[in-house]
């Protein structure tokens, strides 16, 4: 539905499920074209209220405390990502034949005829870091870009702005994708695959197949790990456009058609002119930031994604160079006493903490926090060798000290039974106690962050605080 088609929404009946910080925007935009717009929202809060009176100034109608029916007249449903497919009112859409739209499916709709190509990046890690590498690459080649998605940066806003763009790096979650049937990226990528945010899709399979869709209609590339097979079978399961390439990244020496590592170097031999005998070289590990294994994966998939477009490989160097992670992503957070500490508060599931772990050789561990309903044997069974000692905090740090009894008994483990506002200053004391010159104090908690904190951000901060407190002690 391109800018020519925008006179349909005259008039017409669409409900948005949610005022989340999608759900708003999209009620802005489509009352804009002359929808008659109904806001349901399960909540009746303060926050639900103050946006509600200022949607209701505007023309809006919003219901509060009622999620679940669906309003009279409906003849489309525009929901917010965090909205599970299995609500009332999905049922009831489906009953009265109404389709249910993301806020992606919307924007991808609304884009004019001449928008520029979306390059999407999904998968259960490294999203936001991979975009952001990508937007920084795609910078440094000269093109007008915008990291956006579920980066922060409302999709909607950006294909109903005044600003033109060559081309978008595009962040999509499993929630969003679930919910956007008709998105064709000119190329995407599935980063990995790990169990995450079952409880809203139902199943690994859902949730796996929800991610694929990413690669639905590409264009150019399809990028995988090769490292997990996963993410291949999706391409396999893929229906794309003619011509399209499956191209793999890999921390080893890459095959024909996949980007790779050889030397501390890494190169392409996908998009060279003879994949057989040629590569070409993109950039040196030492421009990663941080250079740490799954870090080079990121960038490895933000190389494929920017080369697909056409990206010269100075660009992809110069891009690599000129990117700074974001906080709380491997941060080094300072030296004490010959010891790193380092900040991963984002490791907020398993398959996260597992690639932080991987890049250090001796480590205290500090871990804990809200488990989601993961279980923590694979993750202490791959990491026991580098363990120096553990220090445990949290609602469900148990679960992780009964792992490390099953699979690493050896390693010293202090259990913090607190989670007062000083638990993470104390953490890290203990942790400085058992840290040798060499070593690194690494926070990634392999669980979420709200049993103590309001948010992952919150919690990297707390610690960094510490380590600062314990240097300015030292």
């Amino acid at each position: 539905m391109g800018s020519q088609e925008v006179t349909s929404w005259q008039g017409k009946n669409v409900t948005v499920a949610g005022l989340g910080v999608s759900g708003i925007p999209a009620a802005r935009v489509l009352h804009g074209l002359g929808a008659v717009v109904t806001v349901v929202n399960d909540g009746d809060d303060e926050r639900s209220r103050t946006h509600a009176e200022e949607l209701t100034a505007e023309g809006i109608t919003v219901r509060l405390g009622d999620g679940a029916t669906l309003p009279e007249g409906t003849e489309l449903i525009v929901t917010t990502p965090g909205w599970q497919p299995d609500k009332p009112l999905f049922a009831a859409a489906a009953a009265a034949g109404v389709e249910v739209w993301g806020d992606v499916e919307l924007a991808w709709r609304l884009r004019g005829p001449d928008a520029a190509p979306w390059l999407a990046v999904t998968g259960t890690n490294g999203k936001t870091t991979t975009v952001r590498m990508l937007a920084s690459i795609l910078e440094a080649a000269g093109l007008r870009t915008a990291a956006v998605g579920n980066i922060g940066v409302s999709l909607l806003d950006v294909v109903t702005g005044d600003e033109t763009y060559d081309v978008l790096a595009v962040e999509l979650s499993s929630y969003q994708l679930h919910w956007a049937p008709s998105l064709r990226a000119h190329s995407a990528t599935v980063l990995n695959l790990a169990p995450d945010h079952l409880d809203w899709h139902g199943s690994m399979e859902a949730y796996a197949a929800d991610k694929g869709r990413v690669y639905e209609g590409n264009q150019v590339a399809c990028v995988y790990n090769v490292a997990d097979k996963a993410t291949e079978d999706l391409v396999r399961g893929a229906d794309v456009e003619e011509g399209c390439r499956a191209i793999g990244f890999t921390l080893n020496a890459p095959a024909p058609s996949q980007l790779g590592v050889v030397d501390g170097i890494l190169v392409d031999r996908a998009f060279v002119p003879d994949r057989q005998k040629q590569a070409q070289e993109l950039a040196e590990i030492s421009d990663v930031r941080p250079p740490a294994p799954h870090n080079i994966a990121n960038a490895l998939a933000a190389a494929a994604l920017a080369r697909a477009y056409g990206v010269p490989p100075t660009a992809v160097r110069d891009g690599l160079r000129a990117f700074r992670p974001d906080a709380h992503r491997i941060e080094h957070v300072a030296d004490v006493a010959e010891v790193a500490y380092v900040d991963d508060s984002k490791a907020t599931n398993t398959h996260a903490a597992e690639a932080s772990l991987a890049a250090y050789e001796s480590i205290v561990w500090i871990a804990g926090g809200l488990a989601k309903g993961a279980t923590f044997d694979e993750l202490v069974a791959k990491s026991a060798k580098r363990l120096r000692a553990v220090v445990l905090i949290g609602a469900d740090r148990a679960l992780i000290r009964e792992a490390l009894a099953r699979h690493a008994p050896e390693v010293p483990v202090v259990d913090l039974d607190r989670t007062d506002t000083g638990a993470m200053s104390e953490a890290v004391r203990q942790a400085a106690r058992l840290a040798e010159p060499g070593d690194t104090v690494l926070m990634a908690p392999a669980c979420a962050s709200m049993d103590m904190f309001t948010n992952y951000n919150k919690r990297g901060d707390a610690f960094a605080d510490a380590v600062r407190e314990l240097g300015a002690s030292a």
